[in-house]
């Protein structure tokens, strides 16, 4: 039912639009602010069962005064009073929404960082969507606020594993004002049911033992136990810190490594394909047995023609047969399971991220991209409905 409205209340309408009347749109952004601070004290009022200085039975708590807190909106920037309270817990319901909002932008320009976005290219999507400028010092502080989540992420327990593989690859990192190629290591878990799982990155200054070994003895610490094979690359510093942390664990040399790695060992290139293929053919073998003798026939083989490749073979060839001393394993397993492929094939997914940004700023910067781009890989494997290798029972 429609009524005149009153003196009064012509004259509060009045100065509420007042600013308005004075400055056109550009005094929306102040009546928005007027209102929605008398939206949060009715709001609060409601909550406590009274108004301000109001005595009722149903009262629940009490009025403390406001705190300013200032918020981007599409018309600008305002400063609000939000109502505070004590003994019962509020916040206002208009800005639990604008922090939802808040959040999601957070998320997005996280996103964005962590997908290699320029700072140039944020600026220009947030305009665009949002009418705000955001410079790379806001940028870098929303993105810091996932460091809490990542690292809980990294430091989380891990319990049994059956399988875990290992790897490292570099990255261009601003290291006391100089750039060097740091070492991402990466760590990756087959659990009981024959499910994937990421298990950890760090990001250290080399592949050395002490950064090895480290790393190593933090998934220890985190609960990794029940370990049946260890597969990863011969790197030196890995090798003494996996026979440092997991002496007992049977370590299978990863094959397609040691493929490449007998390149150097040619007295001319010319021998390369036919050696892989001699490789391969004991790397295929059916069983344990006839990959050792294709094995001592390719040793034979090379021994006067090439005498420096036929010692190489003999010593390391040995090192990447391990899976086939698990006669459980189907050859299907051990296919997966003798080479570090896996972890290689990730590795380039992120390097198609990591190399638009080129030179990180600092190792922190990409641990935590590295990081989350993990986490993302590791809830996809979680999802699955098939297990990555079948498990007999």
């Amino acid at each position: 039912m429609n009524r005149n409205l009153s003196q009064s209340e012509c004259t509060a309408l009045e100065s509420f639009l007042q600013p308005i009347m004075t400055h056109g749109m550009d005094g929306v952004l102040e009546v928005m602010r007027v209102l929605l601070n008398e939206a949060m004290k009715l709001e609060r009022a409601q909550v406590l069962g009274a108004g301000d200085y109001e005595r009722t039975a149903t009262r629940v708590g009490y009025a403390n005064g406001y705190k300013p807190k200032t918020v981007n909106t599409r018309l600008g920037s305002m400063t609000l009073e939000v109502p505070q309270t004590r003994e019962v817990d509020f916040y206002p319901g208009c800005l639990e929404k604008g922090l939802r909002s808040e959040r999601a932008l957070m998320a997005a320009l996280a996103e964005m960082y962590v997908q290699g976005v320029s700072t140039r290219k944020v600026n220009a999507v947030l305009e665009e969507l949002c009418g705000l400028e955001v410079s790379s010092s806001q940028v870098s502080r929303v993105v810091k606020l996932m460091d809490e989540e990542l690292q809980a992420w990294r430091t989380r327990a891990i319990g049994q594993m059956d399988y875990l593989l290992l790897d490292a690859r570099y990255e261009k990192v601003r290291v006391d004002g100089r750039v060097r190629d740091c070492a991402l290591l990466t760590a990756y878990g087959i659990n009981v049911d024959g499910r994937r799982t990421v298990l950890g990155v760090s990001v250290e200054l080399s592949e050395a033992e002490v950064h090895w070994r480290k790393f190593l003895e933090s998934l220890a610490t985190r609960g990794l136990h029940g370990l049946k094979l260890i597969t990863s690359d011969s790197h030196t510093g890995l090798k003494a810190a996996r026979m440092a942390v997991f002496p007992s664990v049977p370590w299978q040399r990863c094959q397609f490594h040691l493929q490449k790695n007998a390149s150097a060992h040619l007295p001319k290139k010319s021998m390369q394909q036919e050696v892989h293929d001699k490789i391969k053919a004991v790397f295929n073998a059916p069983d344990q047995a006839e990959a050792e003798r294709l094995m001592r026939k390719t040793v034979d083989f090379y021994r006067e023609m090439a005498s420096d490749l036929s010692a190489w073979l003999e010593e390391n060839l040995p090192e990447s047969l391990t899976v086939f001393t698990f006669r459980d394993l189907s050859e299907t397993q051990r296919k997966k399971l003798r080479t570090t492929n896996m972890v290689e094939f990730q590795n380039k997914e992120l390097k198609k991220r990591t190399r638009l940004i080129r030179v990180f700023p600092n190792k922190d910067s990409l641990l935590r991209i590295a990081t989350a781009m993990l986490v993302e890989l590791d809830e996809k494997w979680q999802a699955e409905n098939k297990a990555y290798i079948g498990v007999s029972k």
